[in-house]
């Protein structure tokens, strides 16, 4: 069955950017001249997917309002004669059909999930963080996909960590089953290096069929209370039924304010109309100095 939804959980506090996201949420906060979240939304639909539901909490009506249509802004800058800019306001409804969640409360990122079972149905679907960017010449998740295509399982992306990072992550236990690809027998959160089973960390997305929204209900609370993905996971890998994918591409955590910045500093020197003055800044820096 094809993919064409795609579920992005964006209700959570965002305090590792505290005090910027205590008003605007962190999937709001603009790498270069986007928000976050637009970045993620254009990769689901540069990939095919039509539907976007996204997991909201009470604080998060910005980024509703950023795909929603602006009547005010749209009429003004069609009476300003600035048409670029119309069309791309314009765009950003249009792009693919929004859905809406609430998750009630903070409850974990698989009850986020969760949340979003009747909007997905019984089809398989598209899951992606929306603090993690991936920049690459065949989005992301067009290469999941395509791996979700040949092995008919649910698929993750993942990537090679260094060493010392390697507690940070969740990472797979995991065979190689083909070029870049593997079948996972266990997910394995934040492991102390000496028992790390990889260094291949979980990161940015899945592709996930519907038989997860089962093993969600399944779960039980775990630690601080609240209901985690990787456990239900767990058990897809248990009856062989989780795949991953070491995409290709420059992954950027941005809801870490290094990563954020890298991405803000990397990604603007890739345009025209900003990289060449930029790189001309950076290079005129004292950076030797203290």
């Amino acid at each position: 069955m094809r993919v064409r939804k795609a579920v992005i959980p964006a209700a959570g506090l965002g305090t590792r950017f505290l005090p910027a996201s205590k008003v605007v949420p962190k999937e709001m906060l603009p790498v270069v001249d986007r928000p976050v979240i637009q970045y993620v939304v254009e990769e689901a639909v540069a990939a095919g997917i039509e539907q976007i539901i996204i997991v909201t909490a009470q604080s998060k009506r910005a980024v509703e309002d950023h795909f929603d249509t602006h009547f005010e802004l749209e009429a003004r800058l069609e009476a300003a004669g600035k048409q670029r800019e119309l069309e791309e306001v314009r765009r950003l409804t249009h792009m693919a059909e929004f859905i809406y969640v609430r998750q009630p409360a903070p409850l974990g990122n698989g009850h986020a999930v969760l949340c979003a079972r009747r909007a997905v149905g019984d089809e398989p679907f598209a899951m992606l963080w929306g603090d993690d960017l991936v920049d690459a010449s065949v989005p992301c998740l067009t290469q999941l996909l395509r791996v979700y295509e040949e092995v008919g399982a649910s698929v993750g992306a993942v990537m090679r960590v260094p060493q010392e990072d390697i507690p940070k992550y969740g990472v797979c236990r995991a065979e190689q089953v083909g070029p870049r690809t593997y079948r996972v027998d266990e997910l394995v959160e934040k492991p102390p290096l000496a028992t790390a089973p990889s260094d291949l960390a979980v990161v940015k997305e899945y592709v996930l069929t519907a038989e997860v929204f089962d093993e969600l209900e399944r779960t039980t609370p775990g630690q601080g209370g609240e209901i985690w993905l990787a456990d239900a996971l767990n058990r897809l890998a248990a009856r062989g039924r989780l795949y991953a994918y070491e995409f290709e591409g420059r992954r950027y955590d941005v809801g870490n304010k290094l990563e954020f910045l890298h991405a803000t500093i990397e990604l603007a020197l890739k345009r025209q109309d900003l990289g060449p003055q930029l790189r001309e800044y950076l290079r005129g820096l004292p950076l030797d100095r203290d």
